[in-house]
């Protein structure tokens, strides 16, 4: 594969009219932010005071690295002058920022830290993002997304032993390096595949008695023996989705984190986190399901929504699909097999 760097890239891609130049800037700031977490990270990771946690607006542990991280991205968004509105997991009200006049406007909705819990134990963390393009609201408050198929943009960095950026913009998945030495987001991935077929599940299992039927017969199923057909599957869970799902991604198989007794509508979010994984994960070639319906089909109702969330290789998430038994799937044009 010919050297090329993030900026040559969306600068061919530009000239190609496969993306609008405001969207390609976009891109950069959050690669720009990603640059400046990763170096933070590795600075703060095991200061104490930075690992101190205090709750956020959720009511859930807030590291000191996760408002660093929504300020870096925040900052970044700011000064690029493009983003218009911005939905973090960090902050409850969306934000409205001041972008340069007469040009589309975009929204970005972001995980600044995902799996911040795990970096005092030098766990991989990531940054989860989505970008959509719309006509302009009346206020932020008449801000309406639609759903997950409406997105322009989505991806994630992963912060882990090299940094990646992986997004896609509808048409395939790319993936870049971070070269530390220049400094610089490099393409290593230029179409990243999804197998239809994996051998892995990652979910907590620790939860299992709390999960719904349609899950716990899965999860028998991927541990009774059958040698002929790769059984049993082999359990692979890190606890930080970015890592996790990164993984599925690269060697196939299947992520859950199904509705519980405790959470009955999901824990992770659907504009921030799901559905830009969903996203990457469709482009793929592999699918993503609330259980029921494909997660970019969801309607976007507010901007912490929360929604159960299965994805990973197509046969296996179809699998998981029929025990839902939700024959109207086979309708969906793009998950008509």
């Amino acid at each position: 594969m010919k050297f090329k760097n993030l900026h040559q890239f969306l600068r061919q891609e530009v000239n190609r009219g496969e993306l609008c130049t405001e969207l390609a800037k976009l891109i950069v700031d959050i690669s720009i932010s990603g640059k400046l977490l990763d170096a933070q990270i590795k600075k703060y990771a095991f200061s104490k005071s930075i690992i101190n946690s205090s709750t956020n607006v959720h009511g859930e542990k807030q590291h000191q690295l996760d408002i660093m991280a929504h300020d870096i991205f925040l900052n970044t968004l700011k000064d690029g002058r493009v983003c218009s509105y911005l939905i973090s997991e960090e902050h409850k009200e969306i934000l409205e920022l001041d972008p340069i006049p007469n040009q589309s406007i975009f929204t970005v909705c972001i995980d600044p830290l995902d799996g911040s819990s795990n970096i005092d134990v030098n766990v991989s963390v990531g940054s989860i993002f989505s970008i959509y393009v719309q006509d302009k609201p009346a206020s932020k408050n008449s801000l309406s997304l639609k759903s997950g198929r409406n997105q322009c943009c989505g991806g994630y960095l992963i912060y882990g032993p090299v940094t990646m950026f992986i997004f896609t913009y509808g048409k395939q998945v790319f993936g870049f390096t971070l070269n530390s030495e220049l400094g610089e987001f490099v393409l290593t991935h230029d179409n990243i595949k999804l197998s239809k077929e994996g051998y892995t599940y990652s979910v907590n299992e620790g939860n299992l008695n709390e999960f719904p039927g349609q899950v716990k017969e899965y999860l028998k199923f991927c541990k009774h023996h059958d040698q002929e057909n790769m059984l049993p599957y082999k359990s692979r869970y890190i606890g930080s989705m970015v890592a996790d799902i990164h993984r599925t991604l690269f060697h196939g198989g299947i992520f859950l984190y199904p509705s519980t007794a405790l959470f009955p509508n999901g824990k992770l979010r659907l504009i921030y986190e799901c559905n830009p994984i969903a996203f990457i994960i469709e482009r793929a070639g592999g699918l993503a399901i609330d259980g029921m319906r494909p997660v970019l089909d969801i309607p976007i109702m507010s901007s912490h929504q929360k929604v159960p969330f299965i994805a990973g290789s197509y046969n296996m998430v179809k699998k998981v699909l029929h025990l839902y038994k939700n024959a109207s799937i086979d309708n969906h044009l793009f998950y008509s097999c």
